[in-house]
């Protein structure tokens, strides 16, 4: 039984988080286009996990953030270990059934991809917890805009270049030309996305305040 209001509602948001954050590291192995360049289909969860990150940081603090950032990463781990146990356990044949090699296709990443997405995770986020609460030090309680969007601007740069340059360009698997415009393109289309999110933290923080104080 939760304590208080606040207590419910980082529970909500802390769903939130862990669910995207895993989701997009499952589907991050798939690449898509994007124009020329090539970008991680695990891309796509990573605004929703930005505007909690901004919701949690604004009204749970440093710790809240950082504290989740750790069991994140720690799940993420566990869903990698499960998923190797079972790659290991043979699938039953027979027409229209997942055969190994189809689930290994999906699942089996490479231990590199594992630990850049991971890396890459705990680097941003704590990049991205520091930034907010130094702007909101410095701008009190107003531009809410600025430390949310602010903070993605920054970590963000670094959680594409590490990921990318991790799990591909250290293993050889991509050149420093294809390694740079990636990881520019992922940023940018990130950025977009994260910007054009504006409008939802001020719908998560008038939402919460009304839960909450019923203002």
């Amino acid at each position: 039984m939760f304590q208080s209001k606040k207590d419910t509602v980082y529970v909500v948001l802390a769903g939130i988080f862990i669910t995207n954050a895993i989701v997009a590291e499952l589907i991050g192995g798939k690449l898509i286009h994007v124009g020329s360049a090539v970008m991680s289909l695990g891309i796509l969860p990573w605004p929703v996990v930005f505007v909690t990150t901004d919701l949690i940081n604004e009204y749970f603090g440093e710790k809240g953030v950082r504290k989740l950032s750790l069991i994140t990463a720690g799940l993420i781990a566990y869903t990698f270990v499960i998923l190797f146990i079972g790659m290991q356990i043979p699938a039953v044949n027979g027409k229209n059934l997942v055969t190994d090699e189809q689930f290994h296709a999906v699942f089996g990443q490479s231990m590199w991809i594992i630990v850049g997405s991971i890396t890459a995770f705990m680097v941003s986020q704590l990049i991205d917890v520091t930034i907010f609460h130094y702007v909101k030090n410095k701008t009190g309680n107003r531009m809410i805009w600025l430390r949310s969007t602010g903070s993605t601007v920054i970590s963000q740069l670094f959680d594409s270049f590490i990921v990318l340059g991790i799990a591909f360009w250290l293993t050889g698997k991509m050149d420093t030309p294809t390694f740079i415009v990636s990881a520019f393109t992922g940023y940018f289309v990130k950025l977009i996305i994260a910007i054009g999110l504006t409008p939802m933290i001020y719908l998560g923080h008038s939402l919460i305040e009304k839960y909450i104080h019923g203002k």
